[in-house]
């Protein structure tokens, strides 16, 4: 554990101290989670029932969260604690957890609720050497960028809440299938809409959108970093704009995490058109719920695909 992280941990646990333990259930049940996009799943699916805190507000970079010490007291009290999983939140949820002192969502624990859990990873890597960068062991984590993945994530909240508080579990199955109901219209909708995109050649900054591109037909062409994690160089840049120029890629993606400046140097020198897009809910306006944040990814893409 770093100094810094050392640090931030002692002041943790001493805010653990003066708050106290909390009884396991109060009147609502408290959920910590990790990222927006699983926090509307949980409200979706717990309704009336839970109360549900979301470390993330949707414009940070999902490997690194801040810490803030006001999430102690928040996890200390959670019945559940609910994250991505894949070792997406591996920079700041171990320390959090380690400072709540709750040993109901502590791994291994009914309160730790993975929404990984049967979910098909994609670059699982050979090596993990910190020569290839930020690289997740397990898999890119950034699968809730393809709906049918994410619809996992729903039913892994879902038998969480039922796992643990049995007697609601009418009021969490109905509530659970209203929602993928309604998503699962959605995603034909969105399979119609993204038709556009097959075939369709982009860059990004951060490697978030392989199972997006997966589901949807576009061709990854490259990321804007070096490596995962890594800020790209000079010759990186020009080597990137050099081969969109010569491949015709239409599109460059900016993560709101990121900043603008090199992005839009790329597009300008190879006539690519750039688009901000959120990889959570409430990255960019108007995407405050999974469902508003597809429909923003799906029709900003389209818009931006040049016309034949």
């Amino acid at each position: 554990m770093t100094s810094t992280l050392l640090r931030i941990v002692t002041v943790m646990a001493a805010l653990t101290a003066l708050f106290g333990s909390a009884p396991a259930h109060a009147a609502k049940i408290r959920i910590v989670i990790t990222l927006t996009d699983l926090a509307d799943f949980a409200r979706e699916v717990g309704g009336d029932h839970v109360d549900v805190f979301c470390l993330a507000t949707g414009i940070e970079d999902t490997h690194g969260v801040p810490m803030k010490p006001s999430f102690v007291p928040r996890m200390n009290r959670a019945d559940l604690l609910v994250l991505v999983g894949l070792e997406c939140e591996h920079s700041f949820l171990p320390a959090l957890i380690e400072a709540s002192k709750n040993s109901r969502i502590e791994y291994g624990h009914p309160g730790y609720v993975d929404c990984s859990a049967g979910v098909s990873p994609v670059e699982v890597p050979l090596s993990t050497g910190h020569s290839q960068g930020d690289v997740h062991p397990y898999g890119n984590p950034h699968y809730m960028l393809d709906p049918l993945r994410a619809r996992i994530a729903v039913t892994n909240i879902c038998n969480a809440l039922v796992a643990s508080f049995p007697q609601y579990q009418a009021d969490f199955t109905r509530n659970r299938d209203v929602y993928l109901a309604r998503l699962n219209a959605k995603i034909v909708e969105w399979e119609a809409a993204a038709k556009p995109l097959k075939g369709v050649k982009f860059v990004s900054y951060h490697l978030h959108w392989p199972y997006f591109a997966e589901r949807f037909g576009l061709d990854y062409f490259g990321t804007i970093e070096l490596k995962p994690g890594i800020d790209p160089t000079p010759h990186h840049i020009a080597e990137l704009i050099a081969d969109m120029k010569a491949q015709r890629v239409p599109i460059v993606i900016r993560e709101p995490q990121f900043p603008e400046k090199v992005p839009k140097l790329i597009a300008q020198q190879t006539g690519a058109s750039l688009v901000k897009l959120p990889i959570m809910p409430g990255g960019v306006p108007r995407t405050e719920t999974y469902i508003k944040e597809m429909d923003y990814i799906i029709h900003t893409l389209v818009a931006a695909v040049p016309a034949k």
